[in-house]
Protein backbone atom coordinates (compact mmCIF):
# COMPACT_ATOMS: atom_id res chain seq x y z
CA UNK A 1 0.00 0.00 0.00
CA UNK A 2 1.12 3.68 -0.67
CA UNK A 3 0.58 5.64 2.35
CA UNK A 4 1.27 9.13 0.61
CA UNK A 5 -2.16 11.42 1.27
CA UNK A 6 -1.98 12.69 -2.21
CA UNK A 7 -2.80 9.80 -3.86
CA UNK A 8 -6.11 9.72 -4.92
CA UNK A 9 -6.06 5.90 -4.51
CA UNK A 10 -5.48 4.16 -1.29
CA UNK A 11 -4.80 0.22 -2.56
CA UNK A 12 -1.78 1.14 -5.09
CA UNK A 13 1.17 -1.39 -5.45
CA UNK A 14 4.34 0.21 -3.79
CA UNK A 15 7.04 1.93 -6.28
CA UNK A 16 9.44 4.64 -6.52
CA UNK A 17 7.45 7.27 -7.51
CA UNK A 18 7.93 10.99 -5.47
CA UNK A 19 4.17 12.30 -3.41
CA UNK A 20 2.28 13.53 -6.68
CA UNK A 21 -1.58 14.29 -6.98
CA UNK A 22 -3.15 11.80 -8.80
CA UNK A 23 -6.30 12.51 -10.30
CA UNK A 24 -7.87 8.97 -11.93
CA UNK A 25 -6.22 5.41 -12.15
CA UNK A 26 -5.80 3.56 -15.18
CA UNK A 27 -5.70 0.33 -15.95
CA UNK A 28 -4.34 -0.95 -19.06
CA UNK A 29 -3.80 -4.96 -20.01
CA UNK A 30 -1.86 -5.89 -22.27
CA UNK A 31 -0.51 -9.96 -23.32
CA UNK A 32 2.96 -8.94 -23.70
CA UNK A 33 5.52 -6.38 -22.52
CA UNK A 34 6.44 -4.97 -25.55
CA UNK A 35 3.07 -3.94 -26.60
CA UNK A 36 3.48 -0.75 -23.93
CA UNK A 37 6.72 -0.07 -25.31
CA UNK A 38 5.42 2.88 -27.51
CA UNK A 39 3.47 4.55 -24.47
CA UNK A 40 6.41 3.54 -21.67
CA UNK A 41 8.84 5.71 -24.19
CA UNK A 42 6.16 8.37 -24.20
CA UNK A 43 5.36 8.34 -20.37
CA UNK A 44 9.17 8.89 -19.29
CA UNK A 45 9.42 7.41 -15.79
CA UNK A 46 7.93 4.69 -15.36
CA UNK A 47 8.85 2.16 -11.88
CA UNK A 48 8.47 -1.33 -12.35
CA UNK A 49 5.66 -2.51 -9.40
CA UNK A 50 4.47 -5.93 -7.70
CA UNK A 51 1.10 -7.40 -9.21
CA UNK A 52 0.31 -10.59 -8.37
CA UNK A 53 0.32 -13.20 -10.75
CA UNK A 54 1.93 -10.51 -13.53
CA UNK A 55 4.24 -11.43 -15.90
CA UNK A 56 4.85 -7.65 -15.66
CA UNK A 57 3.50 -4.61 -14.29
CA UNK A 58 4.43 -0.99 -14.37
CA UNK A 59 3.23 2.34 -13.00
CA UNK A 60 3.71 5.68 -14.60
CA UNK A 61 1.71 8.88 -14.42
CA UNK A 62 0.77 10.76 -17.41
CA UNK A 63 -0.89 14.44 -17.52
CA UNK A 64 -1.91 13.99 -13.48
CA UNK A 65 -3.41 10.54 -14.36
CA UNK A 66 -1.73 7.29 -12.89
CA UNK A 67 -1.44 4.30 -15.35
CA UNK A 68 -0.89 1.04 -14.79
CA UNK A 69 0.45 -1.63 -17.21
CA UNK A 70 -0.04 -5.15 -16.65
CA UNK A 71 0.80 -8.11 -19.02
CA UNK A 72 0.81 -11.54 -18.08
CA UNK A 73 0.12 -13.88 -21.75
CA UNK A 74 -2.09 -14.43 -24.28
CA UNK A 75 -5.71 -15.36 -24.16
CA UNK A 76 -8.35 -15.51 -21.49
CA UNK A 77 -7.26 -17.87 -18.86
CA UNK A 78 -4.12 -15.52 -18.27
CA UNK A 79 -6.13 -12.56 -18.08
CA UNK A 80 -8.24 -14.06 -15.30
CA UNK A 81 -5.60 -14.92 -13.67
CA UNK A 82 -3.63 -11.40 -13.08
CA UNK A 83 -7.04 -9.71 -12.59
CA UNK A 84 -8.71 -11.88 -9.81
CA UNK A 85 -8.62 -9.58 -7.66
CA UNK A 86 -10.77 -6.59 -7.71
CA UNK A 87 -8.52 -3.03 -7.57
CA UNK A 88 -9.81 0.14 -7.01
CA UNK A 89 -9.03 2.28 -10.52
CA UNK A 90 -10.99 4.57 -12.29
CA UNK A 91 -11.55 2.46 -15.58
CA UNK A 92 -9.82 -0.54 -17.34
CA UNK A 93 -8.30 -1.06 -20.82
CA UNK A 94 -8.08 -3.85 -23.01
CA UNK A 95 -4.12 -3.28 -24.88
CA UNK A 96 -2.34 -4.01 -27.76
CA UNK A 97 -1.65 -5.89 -30.98
CA UNK A 98 -4.60 -7.17 -33.26
CA UNK A 99 -5.28 -8.52 -36.59
CA UNK A 100 -7.17 -7.06 -38.73
CA UNK A 101 -10.75 -8.52 -39.93
CA UNK A 102 -11.59 -5.25 -42.19
CA UNK A 103 -10.17 -5.07 -45.37
CA UNK A 104 -9.83 -1.32 -45.06
CA UNK A 105 -7.47 -1.54 -42.07
CA UNK A 106 -4.00 -1.30 -42.13
CA UNK A 107 -0.74 -1.85 -40.16
CA UNK A 108 -0.20 0.75 -37.29
CA UNK A 109 -4.15 1.51 -37.09
CA UNK A 110 -6.11 2.16 -34.33
CA UNK A 111 -9.20 0.60 -33.59
CA UNK A 112 -11.46 1.48 -30.54
CA UNK A 113 -14.75 -0.59 -28.99
CA UNK A 114 -16.10 0.05 -25.61
CA UNK A 115 -18.53 1.94 -23.88
CA UNK A 116 -16.43 4.42 -22.47
CA UNK A 117 -16.09 8.22 -23.69
CA UNK A 118 -12.58 9.07 -25.75
CA UNK A 119 -11.21 12.21 -27.75
CA UNK A 120 -7.95 12.21 -29.03
CA UNK A 121 -6.55 14.12 -32.09
CA UNK A 122 -4.85 10.99 -33.52
CA UNK A 123 -7.21 9.11 -36.00
CA UNK A 124 -8.59 6.09 -35.15
CA UNK A 125 -11.75 3.67 -36.17
CA UNK A 126 -14.32 2.53 -33.98
CA UNK A 127 -16.09 -0.99 -34.19
CA UNK A 128 -16.32 -4.27 -32.61
CA UNK A 129 -13.23 -6.54 -31.76
CA UNK A 130 -13.69 -9.94 -31.68
CA UNK A 131 -11.74 -12.38 -29.11
CA UNK A 132 -10.96 -16.31 -29.80
CA UNK A 133 -8.62 -18.15 -27.34
CA UNK A 134 -5.55 -18.71 -30.10
CA UNK A 135 -4.37 -16.85 -32.83
CA UNK A 136 -5.63 -16.05 -35.69
CA UNK A 137 -3.06 -17.22 -38.28
CA UNK A 138 -4.34 -17.25 -42.25
CA UNK A 139 -6.46 -14.61 -44.36
CA UNK A 140 -8.77 -17.18 -45.05
CA UNK A 141 -9.39 -17.52 -41.28
CA UNK A 142 -9.87 -13.92 -40.67
CA UNK A 143 -12.14 -13.79 -43.88
CA UNK A 144 -14.70 -16.22 -43.02
CA UNK A 145 -14.57 -14.87 -39.13
CA UNK A 146 -15.14 -11.26 -40.25
CA UNK A 147 -18.44 -12.95 -42.10
CA UNK A 148 -19.44 -14.63 -39.10
CA UNK A 149 -18.90 -12.14 -36.79
CA UNK A 150 -19.27 -8.55 -38.44
CA UNK A 151 -16.06 -7.39 -36.44
CA UNK A 152 -13.61 -5.55 -37.99
CA UNK A 153 -10.71 -6.79 -35.72
CA UNK A 154 -9.34 -9.61 -33.62
CA UNK A 155 -7.40 -10.00 -30.93
CA UNK A 156 -7.30 -12.55 -27.72
CA UNK A 157 -7.80 -11.11 -24.47
CA UNK A 158 -10.36 -8.22 -24.93
CA UNK A 159 -13.77 -9.85 -24.45
CA UNK A 160 -12.47 -11.56 -20.63
CA UNK A 161 -10.68 -8.09 -19.63
CA UNK A 162 -14.21 -6.43 -20.44
CA UNK A 163 -16.06 -9.21 -18.64
CA UNK A 164 -13.69 -7.86 -15.40
CA UNK A 165 -14.70 -4.78 -16.17
CA UNK A 166 -18.16 -5.24 -15.93
CA UNK A 167 -18.00 -7.47 -12.64
CA UNK A 168 -16.00 -4.69 -10.80
CA UNK A 169 -18.38 -2.37 -11.79
CA UNK A 170 -16.24 -0.01 -13.82
CA UNK A 171 -15.58 1.48 -17.25
CA UNK A 172 -14.18 -0.33 -20.04
CA UNK A 173 -12.26 0.23 -23.91
CA UNK A 174 -10.66 -2.01 -25.89
CA UNK A 175 -7.70 0.25 -27.73
CA UNK A 176 -5.93 -1.90 -30.19
CA UNK A 177 -3.40 -1.43 -32.84
CA UNK A 178 -3.15 -3.76 -36.05
CA UNK A 179 0.06 -5.39 -36.42
CA UNK A 180 -1.46 -7.67 -39.48
CA UNK A 181 -3.76 -6.90 -42.24
CA UNK A 182 -7.08 -9.41 -42.97
CA UNK A 183 -5.56 -10.66 -46.21
CA UNK A 184 -2.04 -11.79 -44.90
CA UNK A 185 -1.00 -14.49 -43.65
CA UNK A 186 0.83 -15.04 -40.46
CA UNK A 187 4.50 -16.28 -41.27
CA UNK A 188 4.05 -19.35 -38.93
CA UNK A 189 0.91 -20.37 -36.96
CA UNK A 190 1.79 -18.98 -34.05
CA UNK A 191 -0.52 -21.52 -31.71
CA UNK A 192 1.98 -24.50 -32.72
CA UNK A 193 4.16 -22.81 -30.16
CA UNK A 194 2.55 -22.10 -27.33
CA UNK A 195 3.62 -23.43 -23.52
CA UNK A 196 1.21 -25.81 -21.34
CA UNK A 197 0.58 -22.33 -19.45
CA UNK A 198 -0.62 -20.10 -23.18
CA UNK A 199 2.73 -18.08 -23.60
CA UNK A 200 4.44 -18.09 -26.97
CA UNK A 201 7.55 -20.22 -26.69
CA UNK A 202 10.02 -17.60 -28.26
CA UNK A 203 13.22 -20.06 -28.75
CA UNK A 204 10.60 -22.66 -30.45
CA UNK A 205 9.89 -19.98 -32.90
CA UNK A 206 13.11 -18.82 -33.56
CA UNK A 207 14.45 -22.49 -34.67
CA UNK A 208 10.96 -22.57 -36.97
CA UNK A 209 12.35 -19.94 -38.74
CA UNK A 210 15.94 -20.55 -38.75
CA UNK A 211 14.71 -24.16 -40.48
CA UNK A 212 13.09 -21.81 -43.25
CA UNK A 213 15.83 -19.47 -44.13
CA UNK A 214 14.45 -17.82 -47.37
CA UNK A 215 10.77 -18.31 -46.80
CA UNK A 216 9.91 -18.03 -43.10
CA UNK A 217 12.60 -15.97 -41.51
CA UNK A 218 12.42 -13.11 -43.79
CA UNK A 219 8.69 -12.76 -43.17
CA UNK A 220 8.61 -13.69 -39.59
CA UNK A 221 11.57 -10.75 -39.42
CA UNK A 222 8.81 -8.26 -41.81
CA UNK A 223 6.40 -9.21 -38.74
CA UNK A 224 8.54 -8.13 -36.35
CA UNK A 225 8.95 -4.95 -37.76
CA UNK A 226 5.41 -4.38 -38.02
CA UNK A 227 4.64 -4.93 -34.74
CA UNK A 228 7.13 -2.89 -33.32
CA UNK A 229 6.00 0.20 -35.41
CA UNK A 230 2.35 -0.70 -34.39
CA UNK A 231 2.99 -0.63 -30.75
CA UNK A 232 4.99 2.92 -30.96
CA UNK A 233 1.46 4.43 -32.92
CA UNK A 234 -0.46 2.49 -30.28
CA UNK A 235 2.06 4.75 -27.42
CA UNK A 236 1.40 7.63 -29.57
CA UNK A 237 -2.07 7.07 -29.50
CA UNK A 238 -2.54 6.44 -25.59
CA UNK A 239 -0.56 9.22 -24.76
CA UNK A 240 -2.76 11.83 -26.56
CA UNK A 241 -5.84 9.77 -25.27
CA UNK A 242 -8.94 11.85 -23.26
CA UNK A 243 -10.92 9.76 -21.25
Amino acid sequence: MRPDPPWKRSRAPRSGFRRTVIVRTWLLVAAERREFDGIRRRMGTTAEIDWHGAKFASEAAWRGDRWWMVANGPGSRLVDQVLDGKKDVDGIISTGLCGALDPVLRVGDIVVSGDMPLASDVRFVRGEVHSVDRVVATAREKRLLRNRTGAIAVDMEAAAVEHKAAEWQVPFLCIRVVSDTAGENLPLDFNRYRSARGDFSRTRIALAAVARPFTTLPQLMEFDRNCRRAADALGEFLADCRF
